[in-house]
């Protein structure tokens, strides 16, 4: 498996070095190093390029996703020698991209130093739209490098790994010799064991008698499993709007406006059922929605179904999809301009070979990305 190589920059780079600048690329775009528009420049501009440099630096300001560490080499994933207080406890460099964990790390930062009285309120509010809107680990330890951080907050120095091990058997034989200790003292002033006494045996109850009960999760990449999404999102919040969505097979990621606050939003996670992912940040007020009853969930259903084959990733699987509003004309050529409904679909296979494409929300397919290609 060629890596995604720094060696040299002029070498000329292969399919599977694209392929694999775009797994990074994917794995970035999931954690929110990259926004949707800027994910799908990158992505174009792996599949065209020419050298492992011209690939090296699509991806020299992103932490390496840990799913696919294997993908670059080590001297790119090595610790760096962090600034004075680094966002992350990776050490990664202060110009290098933030993580939505970042950002949620931050959040929990910023909170506790409101409740010790570091921050006043608007204070508070303020630094966590900051928070939101980081762009790089930089952005982020601005805004709590005047804080007292929570001793769990700051990160730990790496341990050796031989002192690690060496800890630990000094501690197992520790127990080890006080339970040895236990177990003779023990033996030495045990009476006599009383005789065993049968113990009364619990009736076992007939099942036979009773039906299961089979609560149906579809697949959520399915039309079925589509169709029970936006009727649960109705059902849940009076409307199938939502700013932007993400659905795998078991699990769907939404944002939607706080009701009668359009200037804040509220993350949501649904497993056939829908859970805040955290408190409301905030939001632009004229930030455009998706309506999902206008997508055409058949139509849809049925490109997921045959992307793997359509993007040419062999033995591949669909393995997520994303609908959002376009918010620039970049793709206006291939009929989605700002403020068309855009639908992302992604496959993938076992080797980490993928592909995408982005459809309108009928189903028309409007760009692909085929693997190898």
């Amino acid at each position: 498996m060629q890596r995604v190589s720094t060696t040299s920059g002029r070498t000329r780079a292969r399919d599977i070095g694209r392929a694999n600048a775009s797994s990074v690329l994917d794995a970035a775009y999931a954690e929110g190093q990259l926004g949707a528009a800027e994910y799908h420049d990158r992505t174009a501009r792996a599949a065209a390029a020419k050298t492992v440099g011209d690939l090296a630096g699509l991806l020299a300001d992103l932490q390496v996703p840990a799913t696919v560490r294997d993908l670059v080499p080590s001297s790119a994933t090595a610790p760096r020698k962090p600034l004075r207080r680094s966002a992350s406890p990776s050490g990664y460099p202060g110009h290098t991209r933030a993580r939505a964990d970042d950002r949620r790390r931050v959040h929990a930062q910023l909170d506790h130093a409101r409740v010790e009285g570091q921050l006043t309120e608007d204070e508070h509010h303020a630094r966590r739209d900051l928070a939101d809107e980081a762009r790089t680990l930089g952005d982020l330890a601005v805004l709590v490098d005047d804080l007292r951080l929570a001793p769990s907050a700051e990160p730990r120095p790496p341990r050796s790994r031989r002192r690690h091990w060496f800890q630990l058997g000094v501690a197992a034989a520790a127990v080890v010799a006080a339970v040895a200790t236990a177990t003779l003292t023990a033996r030495a002033v045990r009476p006599e064991p009383p005789a065993p006494v049968a113990a009364p045996v619990a009736p076992v109850a007939d099942l036979d008698g009773v039906a299961p009960v089979v609560i149906g999760t579809p697949n959520l990449l399915t039309e079925t499993g589509l169709r029970q999404l936006v009727a649960d999102l109705r059902t849940r919040f009076g409307d199938p709007t939502v700013d932007e969505l993400s659905v795998h097979p078991e699990l769907a990621s939404l944002t939607k406006a706080v009701p009668g606050q359009p200037n804040r939003k509220v993350g949501y996670s649904y497993r056939w059922g829908f859970a805040p992912d955290g408190a409301p940040v905030t939001r632009e007020p004229d930030t455009p929605t998706v309506d999902l009853t206008a997508l055409d969930l058949t139509a849809l259903a049925a490109l997921i179904a045959e992307a793997p084959a359509t993007l040419r990733v062999p033995d591949g699987t669909t393995s997520h999809i994303g609908v959002e509003i376009m918010d620039n004309d970049f793709y206006a050529a291939y009929g989605l301009p700002r403020g068309a409904v855009a639908v992302s679909v992604y496959a993938r296979n076992e080797a980490r070979e993928s592909g995408h494409l982005l459809a309108a929300a009928d189903g028309r397919i409007a760009r692909t990305w085929e693997f190898g290609r």
